[in-house]
């Protein structure tokens, strides 16, 4: 089984993420000192990605924990343009991804042994 959905992180939720984490390295929060880096803008904290992806998976799978959860985060993800967001059951384990909708490049690669 296959979940799916689209989200667009906002400078908002990159800020709202940083005060509740306690992450607020200036590559998420400051747009200035962010357009002068390699990535020219914010970039969301890989772990936002994450919540938003453990948050699809409690909801479909409800009644489980996971016992172990593995992640890479091998591209940014931008505020302003639309992630897909893709659980995909693999029976032992569950794949998790976000991916840039402009061009596909995934920005979070994951997967979860759940009970």
């Amino acid at each position: 089984m296959t979940h799916t959905q689209i989200w667009t992180p906002t400078q908002a939720d990159f800020d709202t993420f940083a005060r509740l984490s306690g992450d607020d390295n200036p590559i998420h929060v400051d747009p200035e000192f962010s357009a002068r880096t390699r990535f020219g803008r914010t970039v969301s904290h890989g772990m936002l990605l994450y919540s938003r992806l453990w948050a699809m998976l409690r909801a479909a799978y409800p009644a489980q924990q996971a016992q172990v959860t593995e992640m890479m985060f091998p591209n940014p993800a931008f505020a302003g343009e639309p992630l897909r967001l893709t659980l995909e059951d693999r029976g032992e384990s569950i794949d998790m991804r976000a991916a840039r909708v402009a061009d596909g490049a995934p920005c979070f690669q994951g997967r979860a042994v759940l009970t």
